[in-house]
């Protein structure tokens, strides 16, 4: 045995086996104990909504945040569902239009864009990943401003169009694709589809948009989260309550708690409800993930 191999397996000086063992015992505890004081900590806040959610108007003021009262969650549903003729299920539409079109048609541009960059030679390319990088780093609430301008100019504001364009544009979604093209679209087998005839259209639909599916799917949620959140443009652009999205509309209730004290327990459950879409797209394409992952474990 040589020397290297016996200083590995040896164990600190006048630290026995068993004491060893203790130790790292004791740092796994420390390590599960730490996470779970971060978990819990983390969902504090849902424990609260969810337990909000269920109490009505008079137990919400006079107990405490925490603990429980009577159950009223199907009570607070119906009038929420029911709350000026309905409204909330219009917003509710609307942010799933807004984020589920805006996310995909988002996905689609921004992995054509990075794949282009990463396996197209062309004269300023650089230049234009540089653009891509500094959009990334420009904030959101810098542009609507601008944005609102624009459409102002061109007639558009107040409009599902005044919301959906600007979320499709993705700059981080471009600088993810291109990345992940770069790493996992072979030029080899682009080259073979070439020679088999196939044209660009049908290599990047077909072939490189296969290869790029797990991030796809990052970009995606990433992308869904950030419209389903988007708060402050659609406040900038849309005047009509129909078109607001449920962040927006949650917002006018919360506002007017202060003269109709019943909305705050419409507003507490209606933030309940408009969690689960997200919950449920992360539940629903985790295996992507998981696919994607296994098949970057057995790849050559």
């Amino acid at each position: 045995m040589s020397l290297l191999t016996r200083t590995a397996g040896a164990h600190p000086p006048g630290a026995s086996p068993r004491a060893q063992r203790a130790r790292d015992r004791r740092s796994t505890i420390l390590a599960v104990a730490f996470m779970a004081v971060v978990a819990c900590y983390m969902l504090l806040p849902v424990y609260w909504l969810l337990v909000s959610a269920t109490k009505s108007q008079p137990d919400l003021i006079g107990t405490p945040g925490l603990l429980p009262a009577d159950w009223h969650l199907t009570a607070n549903l119906t009038a929420l569902f029911s709350q000026d003729g309905g409204v909330y299920g219009r917003w509710l539409l609307n942010s799933l239009l807004y984020a589920g079109a805006g996310a995909a048609l988002g996905t689609l541009l921004a992995a054509m864009a990075g794949y282009a960059l990463a396996k197209y030679r062309f004269r300023g390319r650089e230049a234009v990943f540089s653009v891509v990088l500094g959009g990334v780093l420009v904030p959101a609430t810098a542009l609507a401003l601008p944005l609102f301008l624009l459409f102002s100019e061109a007639g558009a504001t107040d409009t599902y169009w005044s919301v959906f364009l600007p979320s499709i544009v993705s700059p981080f979604g471009v600088y993810l694709s291109r990345i992940f093209a770069a790493a996992s679209v072979p030029d080899e087998v682009i080259e073979a589809a070439r020679i088999d005839g196939a044209g660009e259209g049908r290599i990047f639909f077909a072939v490189a948009l296969r290869m790029m599916a797990p991030a796809l799917v990052t970009v995606f949620l990433f992308q869904f989260v950030v419209i389903w959140n988007n708060f402050l443009l659609p406040l900038i652009m849309l005047q009509d309550e129909r078109l607001y999205p449920v962040t927006l509309g949650l917002f006018t209730w919360q506002s007017q708690i202060s003269r109709l004290p019943e909305l705050q327990t419409l507003t507490i459950a209606g933030s309940l409800v408009s969690v689960l879409p997200i919950v449920v797209t992360f539940l629903v394409l985790q295996r992507y993930w998981r696919a994607g992952l296994a098949a970057g474990a057995v790849k050559s």
